[in-house]
């Protein structure tokens, strides 16, 4: 019986973490995926990713993240990442732990924050879930946007950039330029994510 139970509920999970995944791709295909804005995409497949890590833990949002991290390793590629195909010319392994690495440690790290939170939020477990949420977009900045600063910060395609933003240090880079793009995404994706998560868990547990 103990087995039978085990193996419905691996069932269970695979079938939840396959129907996240989809719907990652239909918001790919929808355009949703990636919003060009300048030199970088955004995008608001973090929202699945922050829903998965916080409903089945940090496994579930690293694979998701890397989901995430495949279509943008794919744009890189295929020429159509604007700033990371740049990278890619210029050194493919870094590029794939920027794409594809960088996206699995935030959707891991976005589970374990929101374990964390979730221990602090005992009663109704509101607030934790739009925590949570918000640390995806977050976290997907801080990563990505880092990795950049540590690897590929003095390459040409940078360098430009900054001296077009007129920046003084990476940090004011940075800010110039996703400080937009990096609100809105954690703004949309903390509200949404929050409210679908909090709702989605009631739903799992019934």
């Amino acid at each position: 019986m103990e087995n039978t139970k085990k193996r419905g509920l691996d069932t269970k999970t695979l079938a939840q973490l396959a129907l996240l995944i989809a719907i990652q791709v239909v918001m790919r295909l929808l355009g949703l995926g990636r919003v060009p804005i300048g030199p970088l995409n955004m995008s608001f497949l973090t929202l699945p990713i922050a829903i998965g890590a916080m409903l089945m833990g940090p496994l579930t949002g690293g694979i998701l993240g890397g989901v995430f991290g495949l279509f943008s390793l794919w744009d890189a590629i295929s020429g159509a990442g604007g700033m990371t195909s740049f990278f890619f010319q210029n050194s493919p392994v870094s590029t794939i732990i920027l794409c594809v690495g960088m996206r699995i440690l935030m959707g891991v790290c976005c589970g374990l924050i929101f374990r964390l939170f979730g221990r602090l939020d005992r009663d109704e477990k509101t607030w934790s879930y739009f925590v949570g949420a918000v640390s995806a977009p977050l976290l997907n900045t801080i990563f990505f946007m880092g990795y950049i600063i540590l690897v590929f910060y003095n390459t040409e395609i940078v360098q430009n950039s900054v001296a077009a933003k007129g920046a003084l240090n990476p940090i004011a880079w940075v800010v110039a330029l996703v400080g937009v793009q990096g609100l809105i995404e954690a703004v949309t994706v903390g509200i949404i994510g929050g409210i679908l998560a909090k709702v989605l868990s009631k739903v799992v547990k019934k």
